[in-house]
């Protein structure tokens, strides 16, 4: 009764589906986490760390619905942190690993593991605003004119100021990826680490000059450049010599592109593609700050009424 032959083409996907349906959903999880690179492999890992805590490594496809959905969501939003036990999961850390187990249901589904869309009926976790620290132009300037400790990663950060460019991106960067046309100027042709879009980013005369004397078209732009707890050191010493108070790391000099670009008046979409979104709604925080620095602006005048 087991030989295929015996059953009809119906009943043979029936037998498939029920297969599947008994297949353990967590190390299906674990499958997806390890095809993932970079920084978005860890945070993919950190996801799984807390479904196999949640689930105790065993799932069946069989077993997952909306309730249990819910529930793992309610356990993002209240565990402790596994890097402390004395902090509950950030909302946001909850947000991002919430949605990847969404994005493991929807592939599930595409895999015929799921037969219902069950990731389109659970809600997502809602992102909490964060304050995103960025540097005015004068304060920029007094870096320029400030001592680091380590020249390359000033450099490196000035040039990210400059260009928007994530950390990532920069220390990749090789010479093979610079351009240079009389009609257009310089630009950058490169693929971005974090979401593998290919880009074409115009750059700046000033931010070409950051670069130093070009090389072989393989050689790094900014070669030697790492991160590390010993560099940051050198950033935070920098920052303070300037006189800024502001608690700034590497990443903030995106934002300070982000946030001069939009209030010296250049369209929110112009600096959406400048900065590699895939959607403009990651732009619009950027758009909210400028309202929120214009009105700590007018709150600054005050007379004696």
């Amino acid at each position: 009764m087991n030989k295929p032959e015996v059953y009809t083409g119906y009943e043979l996907e029936k037998l498939k589906i029920k297969e599947k349906a008994e297949k353990n959903f967590v190390e299906y999880f674990k499958k997806l986490a390890d095809k993932r690179k970079a920084s978005n492999h860890d945070n993919w890992i950190s996801a799984y760390n807390y479904l196999e805590t949640f689930t105790r490594g065993i799932l069946k496809f069989a077993d997952l619905d909306e309730k249990f959905c819910n529930a793992f969501k309610d356990y993002l939003l209240t565990t402790k942190s596994n890097k402390s036990s004395k902090t509950t999961l950030s909302q946001n850390s909850a947000f991002s690993y919430f949605n990847k187990l969404k994005a493991t249901l929807k592939q599930a589904y595409k895999d015929g593991y799921l037969q219902a869309d069950l990731n389109a009926k659970v809600e997502p976790i809602k992102q909490a605003e964060t304050r995103r620290n960025f540097l005015t132009i004068e304060e920029l300037n007094k870096l320029v004119k400030t001592e680091c400790n380590n020249p390359l990663l000033k450099r490196a950060a000035l040039f990210s100021a400059l260009t928007g460019l994530r950390f990532s991106d920069i220390q990749k960067l090789v010479w093979g990826e610079i351009y240079h046309s009389v009609e257009n100027g310089y630009s950058i042709q490169f693929t971005q680490q974090k979401t593998k879009g290919v880009e074409v980013l115009p750059i700046s005369q000033q931010a070409y000059q950051l670069l130093g004397e070009p090389k072989r078209s393989t050689d790094k732009v900014f070669e030697g450049l790492t991160y590390s707890a010993y560099e940051n050191k050198h950033l935070y010493q920098w920052i303070g010599a300037a006189g800024i108070t502001k608690d700034i790391t590497f990443h903030c000099f995106r934002h300070t592109f982000a946030t001069l670009q939009l209030s010296k008046g250049t369209d929110i979409y112009t600096v959406s593609k400048m900065l590699g979104h895939r959607e403009l709604k990651t732009t619009q925080i950027y758009a909210k700050v400028i309202d929120q620095t214009k009105r700590e602006a007018a709150d600054k005048i005050k007379l004696e009424l």
